[in-house]
């Protein structure tokens, strides 16, 4: 069996949900990983879970900054916080596995690893060049007209700012992960480094992409690999040694081009 991962599905896109309706396993003992990005509404949501928890072993979630987004045309209002605690709520109705449960171990031919879902946000210290803090870093981001979504549609509630948020998950998280032994493979929606950022065709949207207070963590906590999303720039890197692969799949405009009318499902703990 194999440890295979996505994100970015963005279903939103009928060309994508009719991606999403041809993913099937390979083999029926196959668990997957979908690191974020699912889509806005949470029936969108529910229905991608659903329908690739019934063709997978095991569905294993992350929350990107989609799922957090509170829109005018979702029939769920709720924002921030809470948000993300009904979508737990709904994952675990449907067996999937969120960041808030207790990380599993995966038994596969190259050995057990921990499979660890992150939730940890950003705080705006991906910062462009003559920013000093998160005032003049945005203000940077504005000027050049780059301004991400979440600005108007993820909220931080109950916390008063993003970067709030982002320092309580980073606090939480690292606490469980030093309980953690042996190998891991680490998915959150963000890179854990900036480095994956540098490619951007536009340098300020880096400020929505993560946090520096992850840095070190693919060294601290044993990682043999690092899987994301949100950037919609499939590729693998190393750090460290550590491969991090960005598994995305992306709006139709960006995929459509490379060819494919199906979604590239990686092979996590594939040879380096």
């Amino acid at each position: 069996m194999k440890l295979l991962a996505t994100s970015d599905l963005h279903v939103s896109y009928q060309d994508n949900r009719r991606v999403v309706e041809a993913i099937v396993a390979p083999d029926p003992a196959d668990w997957l990983i979908v690191a974020g990005d699912i889509g806005e509404k949470f029936a969108d949501v529910e229905w991608t879970l659903r329908t690739l928890r019934q063709r997978f072993a095991q569905v294993i979630w992350s929350p990107g900054n989609h799922e957090l987004w509170t829109t005018k045309d979702d029939e769920n209002s709720s924002r921030g916080e809470m948000r993300y605690k009904q979508l737990v709520e709904l994952c675990r109705g449907l067996d999937v596995i969120t960041p808030e449960d207790p990380y599993v171990v995966f038994e596969g031919e190259k050995g057990p690893v921990t499979v660890c879902p992150l939730f940890i946000g950003y705080d705006y210290s991906f910062r462009p060049h003559g920013a000093t803090d998160v005032k003049s870093a945005l203000a940077i981001a504005h000027e050049a007209g780059v301004v991400c979504t979440d600005e108007y549609f993820l909220h931080p509630d109950p916390y008063p700012s993003r970067e709030a948020w982002c320092r309580a998950r980073v606090a939480e998280t690292e606490e469980r992960l030093q309980q953690v032994t042996g190998p891991t493979v680490l998915i959150n929606h963000y890179p854990l480094v900036r480095d994956p950022t540098f490619v951007l065709r536009y340098p300020e949207f880096a400020l929505w992409c993560g946090t520096t207070l992850t840095a070190d963590w693919h060294r601290r906590f044993n990682a043999v690999e690092m899987v994301y999303g949100h950037l919609h720039i499939p590729r693998t890197t190393h750090y460290d040694g550590v491969r991090f692969d960005e598994v995305s799949l992306g709006y139709p405009r960006e995929w459509k081009p490379r060819g494919t009318t199906q979604v590239k499902l990686h092979d996590v703990l594939r040879e380096s």
